[in-house]
């Protein structure tokens, strides 16, 4: 194919929007160029955007990119009809905007990387009007059965026309889609027992990527405290439950057996709803009901990008509950990675979180089996591994850095290039 090839970047959220959806392409776009795509990215005004703005993100993107902004109806009118999604709100203007820049310039792939998913029916439109080809980026499950049969108390807000609406859409989007990149395995195998069109060489599997460029915007700050802060930030969720259980089990036999060490622990869990204001707890409920309301406290909104990670530095150790769906994956650990702090994970056996975490010594875990779980021995089994790490704090893991070299963000750019040309010689 060779070198220079044009590529369209569809991420409605982009800097200096504080979204966890377009930390790729912002980690991605300044090595696009050096592995042979000169990108654009086309996003929502973020004037537009309900979402919390955190300006130093705009100091990680460079100056050379094109950035074209589209508009989208006014949230204050559109929730009135019970629309208040930036996909549906944008989806318009990124036809016209998108129409008129194909018609104008010649573009060698579309790709999508964004949870605002309603927005992909428009590359099938795009492939068939333009000639251009897709690729789509799952970054999560697009159309899901996982909240189907939960309680209506576990299930997201507006699930009932979510859900329909996805089931819907999808077919739209993926039954002409040229490639798919997943940050899941399991997401691959589910779109391809669908769609008879989507074929293993089809899809790759490519986490995000580690990007220490970030932690230059951070400064030391010396906020020690007579109590010993661990701190998780990141979402919430009923599918965490099986993990804190976990987590908040061990923590009691702590209590018990450790007390010197444990009793000045503070636990906080913060930026754990999708909300800048009034969100929802998920997890402090569940250390009250285990009679840990004295150490646990969850802070739900969500807090500015660089924020998060000056409070990852800030902190003792690192706590990260896992999913129990089998296919999630946590983007989050790279930040943690990089933070130089001790990490404790919980996560499901089937989790890439686990291989990596082992691969690059970067801290400690447990891993439990949905189909066959065992609280009390995962408990007890934690509570002696937290125990060694808060007798050694403060202090520096001794991470692996050749092992974590490829889940750099330069890396993963890498791969998403080489796949990007993989689908262009077959079409």
């Amino acid at each position: 194919m060779g070198y220079n090839k044009s590529l369209l970047i569809i991420s409605p959220h982009f800097p200096p929007i504080n979204a966890a959806d377009m930390h790729r392409v912002r980690q991605s776009i300044g090595y696009f160029e050096q592995f042979g795509y000169i990108p654009t990215v086309v996003c929502v005004e973020p004037s537009k955007v309900e979402m919390q703005k955190d300006m130093l993100l705009l100091k990680t993107i460079p100056e050379n990119i094109a950035i074209i902004k589209v508009n989208a109806f006014s949230a204050s009118i559109t929730r009135k009809f019970g629309l208040g999604a930036l996909a549906l709100r944008s989806i318009f203007f990124y036809f016209l905007k998108v129409n008129q820049l194909l018609k104008t310039k010649k573009i060698d792939l579309i790709y999508f990387s964004t949870t605002a998913f309603p927005v992909l029916i428009l590359g099938r439109y795009w492939k068939w009007k333009f000639g251009v080809p897709y690729i789509i980026d799952m970054q999560d499950p697009w159309h899901s059965d996982y909240y189907k049969n939960k309680p209506k108390n576990e299930q997201p807000a507006k699930y009932w026309f979510s859900y329909r609406l996805n089931k819907f859409l999808e077919p739209i989007a993926m039954k002409n889609v040229d490639g798919i990149v997943s940050v899941s395995a399991g997401y691959c195998e589910m779109l391809q027992s669908r769609y008879a069109n989507i074929k293993p060489k089809m899809c790759t599997i490519i986490p995000f990527g580690a990007f220490e460029k970030d932690f230059e915007h951070i400064k030391i700050q010396n906020t020690k405290t007579d109590n010993t802060i661990i701190r998780y930030i990141g979402r919430g969720g009923a599918d965490m439950k099986t993990a804190l259980q976990i987590i908040f089990s061990a923590f009691k036999i702590g209590l018990l057996k450790y007390e010197k060490l444990f009793s000045s622990i503070k636990i906080e869990f913060i930026g754990t709803s999708y909300a800048h204001t009034n969100g929802q707890k998920t997890i402090e409920p569940l250390a009250i009901e285990m009679g840990l309301q004295d150490y646990v406290k969850e802070y739900p909104e969500r807090i500015p990008y660089f924020d998060t990670l000056q409070k990852l530095q800030d902190a003792d150790i690192l706590i990260m509950p896992g999913s129990d769906d089998i296919n999630y994956t946590a983007s989050k650990l790279y930040p943690y990675i990089l933070s130089k702090k001790p990490i404790l994970a919980v996560f499901s056996n089937t989790s890439s979180v686990i291989q990596i975490i082992e691969a690059t010594n970067a801290g400690e875990y447990v891993s439990f089996d949905s189909k066959n779980l065992q609280i009390n021995q995962l408990a007890n089994e934690l509570v002696e591994k937290w125990k060694k790490m808060l007798e050694k704090i403060p202090y520096i893991p001794d991470t692996n850095w050749i092992a974590f070299e490829p889940y750099t963000a330069k890396e993963m750019t890498r791969k998403q290039a080489a796949f990007f040309d993989s689908i262009l010689s077959l079409v």
